[in-house]
């Protein structure tokens, strides 16, 4: 199953980041989202169940969660829902997990600061060459 879904929660987990051998970024953590109901009976808001998910985020967006999102923070994540049983010969059960495609601090809670990232890219040799004959041709024009 993977379907789109927006999820609001709580960060339950202090996110872990690492980088793979081949120099993919991944930031996880686990999540809890409870909902929240009026009891007409007790006349007051309760929180209903909790859900529980895995959140993992890859790329950019890992390096920018890593170090912008923290344990105990409200926050939104949109992403892939996949739920997938286990069985390891002990024990059984079902996990939930949401592949991040977009993630930040749920405003609702709190304000937040944005500051926008600079994307550096690989120098390319072939634009090297390039810009050394500008390079050359602006000095050459210059004189």
């Amino acid at each position: 199953m993977s379907e789109i879904v927006t999820v609001s929660g709580l960060v339950a987990t202090t996110p872990r980041h690492l980088v793979t051998q081949d120099g993919l970024p991944i930031t996880s953590f686990r999540m809890a989202a409870s909902h929240r109901r009026f009891d007409r009976t007790a006349n007051k808001w309760v929180d209903g169940e909790t859900n529980w998910f895995t959140v993992t985020a890859f790329r950019q967006l890992a390096i920018n969660s890593a170090g912008s999102i923290s344990k105990g923070e409200r926050v939104l994540v949109t992403g892939k829902l996949r739920v997938r049983d286990w069985d390891n010969g002990e024990r059984a059960g079902t996990s939930v997990e949401v592949e991040a495609e977009a993630l930040g601090h749920d405003l609702t809670w709190g304000t937040a600061i944005f500051t926008r990232t600079v994307l550096v890219r690989e120098p390319d040799p072939a634009d090297d060459s390039e810009s050394e004959d500008e390079s050359e041709e602006e000095l050459v024009a210059a004189k």
